[in-house]
């Protein structure tokens, strides 16, 4: 989901503030977090969950030989708040089509094909050379597609 129909879902679920209210407020609110982080303190933004940076770095032998130059990623932690216990419980699970499906799918309509061939586009098929073929209605042999 995009961010401006996120933004839009939340005005429409609200009804009291616009999408330009919404919007405006996350993104402060991004902002406002980012500086809070960069200050090194944790933000703990209740049910939501608590956001907090962890460093990565290069090691020194010595205290003295450490500086920001060691300092290779800053990185963004996020614990999830009580809003995200127990998703599965909450969950519902549809099958869909496999991404190899849906591809094939959608490259057999732009096409303007009326079925699509999912074996073969799965890559499961045995390929039948042309010699197979010749050998095959010489003998009178049916049964290999």
């Amino acid at each position: 989901m995009s961010f401006s129909k996120f933004v839009e879902h939340i005005a429409t679920h609200n009804g009291v503030f616009s999408c330009g209210t919404v919007r405006g407020v996350i993104i402060d609110m991004c902002e406002c977090l980012v500086e809070m982080l960069l200050e090194g303190k944790k933000v703990q933004m209740g049910e939501l969950g608590n956001f907090w940076i962890s460093l990565s770095s290069d090691g020194a032998d010595k205290l003295e030989d450490f500086s920001a130059s060691n300092i290779k990623a800053v990185n963004i932690v996020f614990t999830p708040g009580s809003d995200f216990e127990n998703l599965i419980g909450r969950a519902q699970f549809n099958p869909v089509s496999s991404r190899t499906a849906q591809a094939a799918t959608f490259k057999a309509e732009k096409a303007g094909a009326a079925t699509v061939d999912l074996e073969a586009a799965k890559g499961t098929t045995k390929s039948v050379t042309p010699a197979e073929t010749d050998a095959d209605s010489q003998t009178g042999d049916t049964t290999k597609p």
